[in-house]
């Protein structure tokens, strides 16, 4: 199955996303920890080439925590400022400000020789469908964040979200880009549910699912729907499939197994962490 996807609302907003880059000082990119490399736009880092960047890895407490260690070191060896953190309970969320001074700490003390003080940083805060982004900065500004109104060049309607006297957020939509290099990395976004799942076959992505993780969670399916796999079925994914259709009553009429809706019950265990904590790439 080809996993390609890009509604056509996605290019007015990467329209909008131009159009005021030229008004931030940081870019800060929410990416999701199971898949980050998969998850971070390459149109969003070339749009900010040149300005300060911080990649989030959110829903961190859905990954693999060992893995999360080793996604921290490989974008740190890159140069690029990272924290995980889960931004639905908040966790890591008070670690960013400080991030935000870091990254952005040549900025100010130029700013500061020119006399300028008090400017706060401004931050376009940008992500692929279903990152968390939204939850992100509900839970970043908290009940104390005040619309500050259009600024010049903005685009019209865009609100800018002032968190203190020190920053400045700019929310945008979530984007993906218009054709993905590889069929993995399509994948992995249909699995984390950043595409519509209409477009897509359930039962086909969750055997890819079952295929990917298998061997480095072979408990996981076991312990969660109470069924035993040999050896020789994780290698065929159709045949684990049936097994969790019938350890969950998916039938149709006549006894048939209903593999869809299976399928749609196994993608929503692994999305909600109830799979338990998996880490799709590896660095």
């Amino acid at each position: 199955m080809e996993y390609q996807w890009y509604p056509g609302h996605m290019t007015k907003a990467r329209r909008m996303m131009e159009e005021n880059i030229k008004l931030i000082d940081l870019m800060i990119e929410l990416a999701d920890a199971r898949i980050p490399v998969s998850s971070l736009n390459p149109d969003i880092e070339e749009l900010a080439k040149g300005k300060s960047r911080i990649v989030l890895l959110n829903k961190a407490d859905l990954a693999d925590p060992e893995y999360n260690k080793q996604w921290i070191r490989y974008f740190q060896e890159k140069g690029i400022y990272v924290l995980e953190m889960n931004s639905r309970t908040g966790a890591g969320i008070r670690s960013i400000h400080g991030l935000v001074q870091e990254a952005c700490r040549e900025k100010i003390e130029r700013n500061r020789k020119r006399g300028i003080v008090n400017r706060p940083v401004r931050a376009m805060v940008a992500g692929i469908p279903n990152v968390g982004k939204s939850t992100f900065i509900n839970s970043f500004a908290g009940k104390a964040c005040t619309k500050t109104g259009n600024k010049p060049g903005v685009t019209r309607g865009k609100q800018w979200i002032r968190l203190n006297k020190d920053l400045e957020l700019l929310d945008t939509p979530g984007i993906l880009w218009p054709k993905f290099d590889d069929r993995q990395t399509g994948r992995n976004l249909a699995l984390i549910g950043s595409m519509n799942d209409e477009v897509i076959v359930l039962e086909e992505l969750a055997c890819e699912l079952m295929d990917v993780t298998a061997g480095r969670y072979p408990k996981a399916f076991e312990d969660r729907y109470g069924i035993e796999i040999t050896e020789e079925e994780w290698g065929k994914p159709p045949v684990l499939l049936e097994k969790v259709a019938k350890s969950r009553g998916c039938y149709k009429k006549g006894e048939v197994l209903d593999l869809e809706r299976a399928a749609s019950i196994l993608l929503e265990d692994f999305r909600s962490g109830r799979l338990g904590r998996m880490t799709l790439e590896i660095p």
